[in-house]
């Protein structure tokens, strides 16, 4: 079906809609520093490589394994939006060269870190603190964003099975998984299984509060609380207590499940977004859903500890807190509260049911309970949870509460945003700074232009994402050092590909959580002259607007002679469904003869609207044009998939 174009469908999409743009508008400063962002980022990428990896791949720089993935987190998702291929093969490049270094045990006098960290091309118990969620999230991020920009990759598909198979009991090698209790055996699952005897610099590390006064027992990583209620500073100078404290933390910390492991559903969703298999959506929700019943079961708080049978506390006298990255530590409001945001998205995406959303909401709303006002006005919401109750009050986060109201769209997760807002002293909501990967610090001013409060909010964003590439740029202009030196330094090495920005822009969604979560969209596009996926060359994309029922699309070629042509798709994964588009046609049919006429005297905008009910729509875009799509959407109502909109609805792997 065409609305306003002739051209034939290449890919035979069945049932596609084409529009046609036909105003003629300058480019608005948004679509320059788009492109432009774009083009940086692919001149960047090779010489970071070039100056910081041998030819092969391997990076001049040893940590632990997520660590490694980090550096290449989002050039995939940056490929996706539209990204030049050189990001995405490097990355590729990078990934492989990082898995086959860290899945052979190699022995280094360059340095010490230069182990083996991975055996069957996932985390091993070499290094186990890479095996929690905080780091296996962090690290699996590049993997997921693989998928996004190509899913027809056969061994990406095949690892994407084999990892989710290490978490769901498939695996004989990786029992980490209790069916009977619906829990992992330990917070730090491994492809070897779980993680279950520490050694005495892993369990300081753990306990450790980061200060050298004598440790409150309940504010690090982990706490041994109330078994140990003052864990003295020195305790790992005598072996006595040594002993007694090894065994205390096998047995408390690392026998049992935490929240934080929630994480692992964006592991085994992308194994269900390659494949479709049910067996991956059956676990995610059981997993979801047993936490569920655990906060329920804790009085709507959600405990962040079980133990070997499943029971709240069981290793802790009964304490609902104190658990790895839990409620205790400083680290709850970031990791524990990114694996439920993760775990509630999932769930949603695989079902469509809004009430999964109830995970993060619950927690978001019961701290909004507990929170205080100071004299200035101030909101402050706990952040911590210790023996003398809720503590560590500050300014109300609005990572999650933007997540769930993206999610939801719904009245009530609005005014919960509102509130934070109107209890705000402190930050400039409005205000857009330089921030690298890790993190969104710029969630406030998002939220402002949408609420119709920030209208420069596109500009601000992409010109801050400028400086980051600018920073990081400069920085290898600057670095004359020789590989030897680079890797006897052992310094993080440059990051000069940034995606907050892009995907907050082109895709109208916030950054996919950082800790693992996979990509939020309201819409994503397709190249359809180069088959791939992401916007055409010259093309620039802004979301302009979102409602619980649709979302406003600007779309721009900034070619001056060729006509591009693309789809969009409502969703990250197809998993909305478009129900209309409306959008102005403009009639200039002298403007080849006499450009001066179309310059000063206005041309009539024709109104259209037509009908639609797919997850696609293709438009073509003709030199020098612009075009405003107003989308009508029904959301969560469609399977999700990794497929392209020329797959079929099944994803052509080569060697399966």
């Amino acid at each position: 079906m065409t609305a306003s174009s002739s051209r034939r469908d290449p890919f035979n999409i069945a049932g596609i809609t084409t529009i046609k743009a036909t105003e003629i508008t300058a480019p608005p400063g948004w679509a320059l520093l788009e492109r432009s962002l774009l083009s940086s980022m692919e001149e960047a990428v090779p010489r970071m490589i070039s100056k910081y990896a041998e030819r092969a791949g391997a990076m001049y720089f040893a940590d632990d394994l997520d660590d490694l993935y980090e550096r290449v987190c989002d050039w995939g998702l940056v490929y996706a939006i539209g990204g030049a291929d050189v990001i995405l093969d490097l990355a590729l490049q990078e990934w492989n060269a990082a898995t086959r270094f860290s899945d052979l045990s190699i022995v280094s006098r360059v340095h010490p870190r230069f182990h083996q960290q991975a055996y069957n091309e996932y985390y091993n118990l070499e290094v186990p603190g890479g095996a929690e969620w905080h780091h296996q999230g962090e690290g699996n991020q590049a993997f997921y964003n693989f998928g996004l920009a190509d899913p027809t990759i056969s061994e990406n598909v095949r690892r994407a099975q084999r990892f989710a198979g290490m978490m769901i009991g498939e695996d004989p090698e990786a029992d980490n998984w209790n069916p009977k209790h619906k829990m992992f055996r330990s917070p730090m699952q491994t492809s070897q299984g779980p993680y279950h005897n520490s050694s005495i610099e892993f369990a300081h590390r753990y306990l450790d509060t980061g200060n050298r006064s004598p440790l409150p027992d309940y504010s690090g990583r982990a706490s041994l609380h109330p078994i140990v209620k003052n864990l003295e500073m020195d305790w790992d100078q005598n072996p006595r207590r040594v002993k007694e404290i090894l065994k205390l933390f096998d047995k408390i910390i690392l026998n049992g499940d935490v929240a934080n492991s929630l994480s692992s559903t964006a592991l085994v969703t992308n194994a269900y977004l390659y494949t479709g298999d049910e067996k991956y959506k059956r676990w995610v929700l059981e997993y979801v859903e047993a936490w569920m019943e655990r906060s329920r079961l804790n009085g709507g708080i959600m405990p962040d500890n079980v133990g070997p049978s499943g029971v709240i506390g069981e290793q802790r006298d009964g304490q609902w807190w104190g658990g790895l990255y839990g409620w205790n530590s400083p680290w709850a409001g970031d990791l524990m509260f990114h694996a439920l945001t993760i775990a509630s998205e999932c769930a949603l995406l695989l079902t469509g049911d809004t009430s999964y959303l109830d995970l993060i909401r619950s927690q978001v709303e019961m701290l909004m309970n507990h929170s205080t006002t100071r004299e200035d006005g101030q909101l402050l919401v706990p952040s911590q949870y210790g023996p003398e109750g809720w503590q560590e009050f500050r300014a109300g986060r609005l990572r999650e509460p933007e997540h769930l109201y993206h999610a939801s769209m719904s009245s009530t997760d609005y005014q919960l945003l509102t509130v934070l807002r109107e209890g705000e002293r402190e930050r400039d909501w409005n205000a857009v700074v330089p921030s690298a990967t890790k993190g969104d610090n710029n969630a406030e001013a998002r939220f402002q232009y949408y609420d119709g409060k920030n209208p420069d909010w596109p500009e601000k964003i992409l010109r801050a994402e400028h400086q980051v590439i600018s920073m990081m740029t400069e920085a290898m202009n600057r670095d004359e050092r020789d590989p030897e030196t680079i890797i006897a330094d052992n310094e993080l090495p440059p990051q000069p590909v940034v995606s907050k920005g892009l995907t907050q822009v082109t895709m109208g969604a916030p950054q996919n959580v950082y800790h693992g979560g996979l990509n939020r969209a309201t819409v994503r596009y397709f190249d359809q002259d180069r088959a791939r996926a992401g916007l055409p060359l010259d093309v620039a994309a802004l979301v302009d607007s979102l409602t619980p029922k649709g979302a406003g699309v600007q779309l721009i070629n900034l070619s001056r002679r060729e006509t591009r042509h693309l789809i969009v798709q409502a969703g990250a994964f197809g998993e909305h469904q478009f129900t209309e588009v409306s959008f102005d046609q403009q009639d200039q049919p002298e403007l080849g003869r006499s450009p001066y006429k179309w310059m000063y005297e206005p041309y009539e905008k024709v109104p259209k609207r037509v009908k639609l009910d797919s997850k696609y729509l293709a438009v073509e875009l003709p030199p020098n044009t612009s075009i405003r799509l107003n989308l009508g959407m029904r959301r969560y109502v469609n399977t999700p998939s990794y497929a392209f909109p020329w797959h079929g609805g099944k994803i052509p792997v080569p060697f399966q």
